[in-house]
């Protein structure tokens, strides 16, 4: 019940994470074309007008300042938003899978070993089959070799748990890896944007603010979206890190009863 709770907390949280992580990624540039001799706010106004698609659909759910915000980070924001979806997505995965995977195991042995002490082997591996979770899995493949001996009871349940352990830390490999390459990537537009300063300065000659203004934003906007995708990412690969030890905990607990009352039954 407490993890369900967790899980639940988990998930609005992630909604909320994903509103903000979706507000600094949109989806689009703009192909707005060059003008010289117009304001800026009027520049702004008209490449506004000559959006569309799914630039004009982010600018209506998010706001168009945030989608700006994905804009001026240049071209580092769109692999930067490859990774938001992959880890968001696996996120709500692991949330369905960890949350269907979870079950009562005191109320669950509660009913199997009783069947078990009363060499009900039929019963008790029909209970497993019918039950969902990796603990019911791998006490399902010992029940299959109960009457072959304790050993080849030992070595079904080690079999069935170290495949039931790559099923649960499925999906933490995309979470890791946008961990390490977000932040990575930010890092790269910094550099990006501090050639365009860089640039910008040596072709003017001289050292302005409002010359290196366009290339320390980048550098800024793109720094900062990195660490904002990567912090919470790590915070749910960490959490879900968390209840795959649980169950690894119960699969153990599970496997012990279920041997000791075959040995006790001989």
């Amino acid at each position: 019940m407490y993890t369900n709770k967790k899980l639940r907390i988990l998930f609005l949280a992630l909604l909320l994470v994903g509103m903000f992580v979706g507000n600094l990624c949109a989806q689009e540039a703009v192909t707005a074309e060059d003008t010289t001799a117009i304001v800026e706010e009027a520049v702004v106004v008209e490449e506004t007008a000559q959006t569309g698609g799914m630039e004009a659909f982010a600018r209506k759910i998010v706001g168009s300042g945030l989608v700006d915000l994905f804009i001026k980070g240049g071209w580092v924001m769109y692999p930067m938003l490859i990774l938001v979806i992959w880890a968001l997505a696996t996120s709500i995965w692991k949330i369905i899978s960890l949350r269907y995977a979870k079950i009562s195991v005191h109320d669950f042995l509660a009913k199997l070993l009783p069947l078990v002490k009363d060499k009900k082997f039929d019963e008790a591996t029909e209970l497993c089959a019918k039950t969902r979770g990796p603990v019911a899995s791998v006490l399902h493949a010992g029940l299959l070799k109960a009457d072959k001996g304790s050993e080849e009871v030992e070595k079904a349940v080690e079999h069935a748990a170290i495949l039931e352990m790559s099923f649960l830390e499925k999906g933490l490999i995309a979470l890791a890896t946008t961990i390490n390459l977000a932040p990575m990537l930010g890092f790269l537009g910094t550099v990006v944007g501090m050639i365009q300063a860089f640039e910008a300065i040596a072709a003017a000659g001289e050292v302005e603010p409002t010359i290196v203004a366009s290339g320390i934003s980048v550098a800024l906007i793109t720094t900062a979206s990195g660490l904002a995708v990567a912090i919470p990412i790590q915070l749910f690969n960490n959490f879900f890190v968390s209840i795959i030890d649980g169950l690894i905990i119960d699969m153990q607990t599970g496997s012990e009863k279920l041997t000791e009352t075959l040995s006790e039954i001989k």
